[in-house]
């Protein structure tokens, strides 16, 4: 079987310390400089989730909110929406940002473009040439790095004017709950009116944090080279050139092969296995790998060569 990622032995050791008062490091004021290094940005916040992170670079900017019209992640929307910005989509190579798709678009000073480091989770954005372009048109860029945190390609993560992160699960910083923001700008903090009490985060989920970064960078690509292998061997992926932590396959009959390779490839729990259309992949008929959210003991050859084999009597190839 199958499993999903947990936070790992020392993880879950350390949080029942810090929870039953055994252990007095500062792990908030840790985990901060370990973020500090991976993103290169000094001010960095630990908060009580994701979407909190969100809220609090989108309620900072006083211009449009631009999101991609696919592979991005529907909270962006929401969030803008419950704070009454103008949102602006942006027209994508399925999920991929091209910046002179921009040109045409009418945006106001103080904008900001908000987008994840993996396209759908299956193929990196061009974070160097996205944050290029947005510096010379006066666009902010906030990058929701919770699948690229800990790049050794120093791709991800690092360029953006924002960097954010959602720590729950299962993500690449496995908690079960959290997240950071992270940015050079203080200013960013100031102008949020997300009250700081409702983001802040416990000393239990910071130590989490703390022990679950230790080692991202291997934990990373050990997930984007098991994903490789797999888009090798499956030869009618979406963007296959392209580094990624999932795998999408286009398919008429997405839901019903989606059912069959469920009974098969079988998990603990539910998300392995999920079909498209959907905002936060594609907006076409296919099927998604969830490579990403697999144990790292579930990422052998043993285990990928099954996927391939089930791809295969599927007909998805």
């Amino acid at each position: 079987m199958f499993k999903f990622k947990t936070p790992s032995k020392k993880t879950k050791k350390i949080m029942s310390e810090v929870a039953l008062g055994n252990n007095n490091t500062n792990f908030e004021e840790s985990c901060c400089e370990k973020i500090r290094k991976l993103t290169e940005k000094e001010e960095v916040k630990i908060t009580s989730s994701g979407n909190n992170s969100i809220f609090i670079a989108l309620a900072a900017i006083k211009g449009d909110i631009i999101v991609p019209d696919q592979g991005g992640w529907h909270g962006f929307k929401q969030i803008a929406k419950f704070l009454n910005k103008n949102i602006i989509t942006l027209k994508t190579d399925l999920g991929l940002i091209n910046p002179n798709y921009m040109d045409d678009l009418n945006i106001k000073e103080g904008s900001a473009l908000i987008y994840t480091s993996f396209a759908g989770y299956c193929a990196e954005q061009d974070t160097k040439n996205i944050t290029k372009y947005c510096k010379n048109n006066d666009i902010i860029t906030i990058e929701d790095s919770s699948a690229g945190i800990g790049d050794k390609e120093n791709k991800l993560g690092k360029y953006s004017d924002i960097i954010l992160a959602s720590t729950g699960s299962p993500k690449i910083i496995n908690v079960g709950q959290g997240g950071f923001i992270a940015t050079n700008n203080k200013e960013i903090f100031k102008n949020t009116t997300m009250p700081e009490k409702l983001s802040k985060t416990s000393e239990i989920v910071c130590s989490g944090i703390d022990s679950e970064l230790e080692n991202i960078e291997e934990k990373l690509e050990l997930t984007l080279n098991a994903t490789n292998y797999l888009k090798k061997h499956i030869h009618n992926t979406l963007h296959s050139n392209k580094r990624g932590i999932n795998v999408i396959i286009p398919h008429n009959d997405a839901k019903s092969i989606s059912w069959n390779l469920k009974k098969t490839l079988k998990t603990d729990k539910s998300g392995f296995i999920t079909t498209c259309p959907n905002y936060n992949r594609v907006k076409q008929k296919a099927i998604a790998i969830e490579v990403k959210n697999l144990n790292y003991k579930c990422l052998k050859k043993e285990y990928l060569d099954k996927i391939i084999n089930e791809i295969k009597i599927n007909n998805l190839q």
